[in-house]
């Protein structure tokens, strides 16, 4: 289980620390593809497996189920640990989420997302600003 808020430094290698807390649910391996908030997110390769193959379930006849895939899937790559537990995040997926330096790691309970830490923030500072009325939205799903 993921959970917390982190800051850390990409290096000029384009390597990721990986908090501590983490690194022992991403042993077995782990995936990082393009968020859909214009971040990175990190699976393990079981939640991984389980979220592909709801996709590749999907109709491909619809044009969102086809975006959805292209998103997830063309920017998909394999991660490892080194023994520092930092991983090289690719450049075409740093671009994607305009990371070069500081970033923000979110533990989301079943995956992980690394933010450009000045994106995080403000989207940080209107979610705190939501909360009451988002909790009123959710009620109906039983939140």
């Amino acid at each position: 289980m993921f959970l917390g808020e982190f800051q850390h430094s990409i290096d000029q290698k384009g390597r990721l620390a990986i908090p501590a807390k983490f690194r022992e649910e991403l042993a077995d391996g782990a995936v990082v593809t393009r968020g859909l908030d214009k971040c990175l997110v990190i699976y393990p390769r079981g939640e991984w497996i389980r979220l592909a193959e709801k996709v590749s379930q999907l109709p491909q006849t619809q044009p969102n189920v086809r975006t959805l895939s292209r998103l997830l899937f063309s920017g998909a790559v394999d991660l490892s640990l080194d023994g520092q537990g930092r991983t090289v995040l690719p450049q075409y997926l740093r671009e994607y989420a305009d990371i070069a330096a500081n970033v923000a790691v979110i533990g989301l309970y079943q995956r992980i997302e690394v933010w450009r830490l000045e994106d995080w923030n403000a989207v940080k500072t209107t979610t705190e600003a939501a909360g009451g009325s988002l909790a009123e939205q959710l009620a109906d799903l039983g939140i």
